[in-house]
């Protein structure tokens, strides 16, 4: 460059008499910490933040969720399997998204198994109008019909075994409340032949054989269902009601089994309901916000609870591997030498060791929870890489002036280490801690979703088997696998955004990089 760029103006220059006395300015601002530093820079990553709400959020839903539904890990009703998700809003107004509903293509002995049941319970089972279309098939032409269909009404009636005082419970409920639960056993004599139609509790009228053996309807002249009840054989009172006001005929509405047990026919929604009303449990109607897996569990309750196990796993994991590994890798990094030397050769050996050989081992050597086994296994290795780090800042810290000026003064060895050299650690070992978190959880997803671990118990379940249990059903129930996903979706695209913005807010070297 020019020497005429370097010049500097004269009126630049301020005038200074001899007996003047000149002070360098106070500071107007306060002086900042590091950790408020450290906030001050993570707070302008808006990533970081969104991030962290969204942990926030499913962290609400893990610890909260298990309590706000009247349902357990536990419950299990194979007649509401695979049922859809329902919110009441929706479900109320009528609008055709997340109300338990399911569009369906069926054909005519389908559709008219499910407007049977319909007419029976006086329930909506067939939401929208059918729109009929024909195939072509093997030079036939068959009529589908496409509706949408109730999926928690569909379930209609089912046949269940009652003790006689069972059933004369339920009889008195019914008369209490007003309402119809029980409803006319179907005469054996005249239920459908075909196999697989033997014991649907839903074929109250008449049916024949068709081709293929599959079972065709016989409707009146009418064009209406014809029923096939068992007509009233005068067994007793309770067994004996009238089915409808008006009509001249009594039904059996009990059927004698072996020993003291009844055959009886319930209208499994009003039974559901007299079961939990029973309990106490203040279930009125079946309603599940996220659906039903294949056994009937609620999605909702089952995802909570596996997302807390999950949660609950990994803070406990990541606070014991930085409790010991922050003290090892103290010690080694502060004492060096052979202390370090022998105590490195230590961490190496576990290190080297194959985290699945590790589950293994314990799995079947070991009779004790599988979630018991998962912290053993997380522990016996995950410290390792916590030592290293503060080995590491150690060596780093334990030589500076103020380190030495402590040592001159007497401090203690304890003293130095935690006092004057860890604290300047602390922040590299947070973000490694908080990294930890998302790693347990999703090594603990994966192994329950391959099965190698079982945290499918009575009162327990992962994130990972609700994965494996709804993959065979992505096409059919798609719900099923649809919100464990984007549980552990969410978390792992959050942690891994979460902690970018730590590393970055706790790195001094980074300090003035982001204006």
């Amino acid at each position: 460059m020019r020497a005429e760029e370097y010049q500097i103006s004269r009126e630049k220059f301020v005038l200074h008499s001899a007996g003047q006395r000149l002070h360098d300015e106070k500071l107007e601002t306060k002086p900042v910490s590091y950790l408020r530093d450290a906030f001050n820079r993570f707070a302008r990553n808006k990533a970081s933040i969104a991030a962290g709400i969204i942990i926030a959020i499913l962290f609400l839903f893990a610890m909260i969720g298990p309590m706000v539904t009247p349902y357990k890990v536990a419950d299990e009703d194979a007649s509401y399997a695979y049922v859809t998700p329902r919110n009441g809003f929706f479900y109320e107004h009528g609008i055709p998204f997340w109300d338990g509903g399911r569009n369906m293509g069926v054909t005519e002995a389908s559709y008219s198994l499910y407007r049977g049941i319909q007419e029976e319970t006086g329930r909506t089972v067939i939401m929208s109008e059918p729109e009929i279309r024909k195939e072509e098939y093997m030079g036939k032409t068959i009529s589908y019909y496409d509706f949408r269909l109730d999926t928690y009404n569909a379930v209609g009636v089912r046949f269940v075994l009652l003790k006689h005082a069972e059933y004369i419970a339920l009889q008195q409920y019914q008369d209490e409340q007003n309402i119809q639960v029980i409803f006319p056993i179907t005469d054996p004599a005249l239920r459908p032949e075909a196999e697989q139609d033997k014991t649907n509790a839903n074929i109250w009228y008449r049916t024949k054989l068709g081709a293929g053996r599959k079972t065709a309807i016989v409707y009146d002249d009418n064009g209406d269902f014809i029923p096939i009840y068992q007509a009233d054989n005068g067994r007793d009172e309770y067994t004996s009601r009238m089915y409808w006001e008006g009509d001249e005929k009594l039904y059996n509405y009990a059927e004698p089994k072996d020993g003291d047990m009844w055959n009886v026919r319930v209208d499994y929604r009003e039974y559901y309901r007299y079961l939990h009303y029973k309990a106490g449990d203040g279930i009125e109607y079946p309603s599940f916000l996220l659906g039903t897996n294949n056994a009937g569990k609620d999605l909702f309750v089952c995802l909570a609870s596996g997302a807390r196990f999950s949660f609950l796993l990994a803070i406990i994991v990541a606070s014991v591997n930085l409790f010991v590994g922050a003290i090892y890798g103290a010690i080694e990094g502060y004492y060096g030498g052979k202390t370090d030397l022998i105590m490195e050769r230590i961490v190496d050996i576990l290190a080297s060791i194959p985290f699945i050989i590790v589950i293994t081992l314990l799995k079947y050597h070991y009779d004790v929870s599988h979630a018991i086994i998962l912290f053993i296994a997380f522990f016996l290795t995950g410290w390792t890489g916590m030592a290293a780090s503060t080995r590491m800042q150690f060596y780093r810290f334990k030589n500076q002036e103020y380190v030495l000026v402590a040592r001159t003064l007497g401090a203690k060895d304890s003293r130095v280490m935690f006092k004057h050299i860890f604290p300047n650690a602390i922040g590299t070992l947070i973000t490694r801690s908080v990294l930890v978190i998302p790693g347990v959880i999703f090594t603990e997803t994966s192994l329950s979703y391959l099965g190698i671990i079982n945290l499918n118990t009575g009162s327990l379940t992962s994130v990972g088997t609700l994965l494996a249990t709804g993959q065979a059903y992505l096409f059919t129930y798609p719900h099923m696998i649809l919100f464990p996903s984007v549980f552990i979706s969410l978390l792992m695209l959050s942690f891994n955004l979460f902690g970018n913005g730590l590393r970055d807010a706790f790195n001094p070297s980074l300090r003035g990089t982001e204006e």
